[in-house]
């Protein structure tokens, strides 16, 4: 896919990826069932078509027979569709649902832990998740620095250079990936753009190997902007967190570092806390980030970080 050249873009330890447990109980209450038939939702609209019951099985950690009955019971009642050879897929109208579902429980557990993030760093941090063709910010909290790097809720990310948009692209398929670089298409917001698609895939190549990514005035000027996946219940990858800052506030190569490992330890949290089914209400990100906006005296850099 070639390059397009365009103006400057509108509007920086390795990860470990979480271990493998079941999700206790909070309380007597608790239906395990209910949290595995959600499981299994979840996992087969993140998937690029039909699975068969024993991958099914082994993502959801169940036995083949407690699998088969949950999967036929999700098919009774409308929510799959089986092909009459083993594979299941989500029946029409079913990726609405888990996807709303998916992210109020996202949104619910992520937004408090990106403010804490941000207060840590004293940077903006935000969170993006993974849609049909695109990766999308779905909550934004801003620097209360007067010179920061800013982000709005809603913008769809540039998958070939921002780091959210990176991020979240690497650890998908080869065929949902090449979908979300067509859909974008492969623009060149600055200089430090990568347009090429061989240099994109040994980007990719690398992002999956170190676990995060970084963009270095690859969407704005001045700006960097690092990004870490959060892995689901088996780690595939739908969502992601960034901390974005002007370049000048960039020490050194152990200010990265140190950004870099609280970036992993709060995606760590909230992918731990998601498995665990936790069902926090959602707060309003786009009401958070015109708070942060309307700080007086506040100065944005030029233009919006596509983090």
């Amino acid at each position: 896919m070639a390059g397009k050249d365009i103006a400057s873009g509108p509007t920086l330890r390795k990860g470990r990826r979480p271990k493998q447990q079941e999700p206790e109980p909070r309380d007597k209450y608790f239906s395990r069932a209910v949290s595995k038939a959600l499981e299994a939702l979840e996992v087969l609209n993140g998937s690029d078509g039909p699975m068969g019951l024993n991958e099914i099985a082994q993502r959801i950690q169940l036995s083949k027979t407690s699998a088969f009955r949950l999967l036929r019971t999700l098919e009774s009642i409308g929510y799959l569709a089986s092909s009459g050879w083993g594979q299941y897929s989500l029946a029409p109208g079913t990726s609405s649902v888990v996807s709303t579902q998916f992210l109020a429980r996202l949104l619910g557990v992520g937004v408090p832990r990106i403010q804490e993030l941000s207060r840590e760093l004293h940077e903006t941090a935000s969170l993006a998740a993974l849609f049909e063709n695109r990766v999308e910010v779905i909550a934004v909290v801003e620097s209360s620095q007067a010179i920061r790097m800013s982000n709005v809720v809603g913008l769809i990310v540039p998958p070939n250079a921002s780091s959210l948009g990176k991020v979240i692209t690497a650890f998908q398929s080869g065929d949902r990936r090449e979908k979300l670089l067509r859909s974008y298409g492969m623009w060149r917001f600055t200089a430090q753009t990568v347009a090429d698609r061989n240099e994109l895939d040994r980007e990719f190549d690398r992002i999956r190997t170190q676990e995060f990514a970084v963009d270095r005035e690859e969407t704005v000027a001045h700006g960097v902007c690092f990004g870490v996946p959060i892995y689901g219940q088996s780690n595939e990858v739908s969502a992601a967190i960034s901390a974005s800052l002007p370049k000048g506030r960039v020490r050194d190569a152990a200010h990265e570092k140190a950004i870099i490992a609280a970036l992993e330890a709060t995606a760590s949290q909230i992918s731990a806390e998601l498995r665990r089914g936790s069902r926090q209400a959602p707060q309003a990100p786009i009401a958070m980030a015109a708070a942060a906006d309307g700080q007086p005296g506040a100065r944005r850099m030029r233009g919006r970080s596509k983090t």
